[in-house]
């Protein structure tokens, strides 16, 4: 049993954010019904690589969830919804802003007074006030926005997008705290209430240190490449064999890495006493570095690094993660249901997550989700015939 199992989300959330929140739900127990809209949800069509017409995309965030097609553009669907949240905790969405309002069941309008235990969570991209309110957002786009790309790349590339929709996942991973956070207060209080996550809010907060830094300097961040504003020697480096990733944090750990490259007075070079000096002095410290490095193997250094206690590895490459021993061991790589899955990073002692199942196909568990909220056979043929509600076939 989950530490979440008892707890019902309905999961009207398409794309990324909100899809991997109602994940992260499901995977520690929680009932996550995904309702899709007649179409789908455009994920499942973001590829290749496909499985079963189904893109791996789709698949990676909607496991352990029951699939649901349900047209809430029209009244009867809308009915559907409220019926499914007589017994849900949570109603997860990521409806353009004021879309609900507009079909008279919003929070303060309908849901609040209909459902007062029920925990309301809107994912949008800049919120639903304030001058941007209401504007859609992307992950990139928030990117842009909230200041991450301008802090991303080299002086030769430009500013550039982080390789992963790390402001989608993280606004997710929020989204997850903060119905996490209304559940809690509901024990105290008998009250849901509504929780608001958006993309620009989250992009904006996973600016450290380089918004601590312009607020004591006020100077724009430069950008540094694999380097790290603050701490040094903390960057990429290329060896004989492979590119490793040094990240030294104090002095200790830099009079190790100088042992174990060759370098052993360089820990008591002056200029590089204490890691104020080193990020001062850094180039003249790297190009020592480069050196010290370019005819050794990156593997052995960065095992013997680590094995000292000093931060290393070297920069792999996601086949290479995904069949690494320690990947495996973690637990980080899961097969279930003839797909293979990214594992559960959170792992409670008593009641760990757990994949239990792939995503659903589009409307799999439409008819038995229906007929458990108390939806007679006929009422539910009635549906399917006139479109409201999908089965799949």
């Amino acid at each position: 049993m989950g530490a979440l199992d008892g707890i019902t989300v309905v999961d009207a959330s398409r794309v990324l954010g909100g899809p991997l929140c109602g994940q992260i739900l499901a995977d520690h127990g929680a009932t996550v019904i995904k309702l899709e809209p007649p179409q789908g949800d455009e994920t499942r069509l973001w590829g290749p690589p496909f499985r079963n017409g189904t893109a791996g995309y789709f698949r990676a965030v909607n496991r352990n969830k029951r699939g649901v097609a349900l047209d809430l553009s029209r009244d009867a669907g809308r009915e559907v919804l409220l019926r499914l949240l007589v017994g849900a905790d949570v109603l997860l969405e990521n409806f353009k802003t004021g879309t609900l309002e507009k079909w008279g069941i919003g929070y303060e309008d309908l849901l609040k007074t209909r459902f007062p235990r029920l925990v309301h969570c809107r994912i949008s991209g800049f919120g639903a006030d304030g001058p941007l309110g209401g504007a859609p957002g992307y992950d990139a786009v928030a990117q842009a926005m909230s200041g991450l790309m301008s802090i991303n790349g080299d002086q030769d590339s430009g500013a550039m997008r982080i390789g992963t929709p790390v402001v989608d996942l993280a606004t997710g991973m929020n989204a997850a705290i903060g119905i996490l956070a209304a559940l809690r207060e509901r024990e105290q209080s008998g009250l849901g209430q509504f929780v608001e996550v958006a993309l620009y809010d989250t992009g904006v907060a996973l600016l450290h240190p380089h918004a601590a830094n312009y607020f004591l300097n006020g100077k724009a961040p430069a950008l540094l490449g694999n380097a790290h504003p603050n701490i040094a020697p903390y960057d990429k480096y290329r060896t004989e064999t492979c590119e490793v990733f040094l990240g030294i944090g104090n002095d200790r750990q830099f009079a190790k890495l100088c042992a174990v490259i060759g370098l052993p007075d360089l820990a008591e070079d002056g200029r590089f006493a204490g890691n104020e000096k080193r990020s001062v002095n850094r180039d003249i410290l790297n190009e020592a570095i480069i050196a010290a490095l370019a005819g050794k193997d990156g593997h052995a250094v960065c095992d013997e690094l680590l094995k000292q206690g000093v931060p290393a590895g070297p920069v792999n490459t996601v086949p290479e993660v995904m069949q690494h021993p320690h990947t495996l061991h973690r637990e980080m790589k899961v097969d279930c249901d003839g797909d293979s899955f990214t594992g559960i990073p959170a792992k409670l002692s008593r009641t760990p997550g757990a994949i239990r199942h792939g995503a659903p196909d589009f409307g799999q568990d439409t008819r038995a989700v229906l007929a458990e909220a108390g939806f007679t056979e006929s009422e539910v043929e009635a549906l399917v015939a006139d479109g409201i509600a999908r089965d799949g076939s």
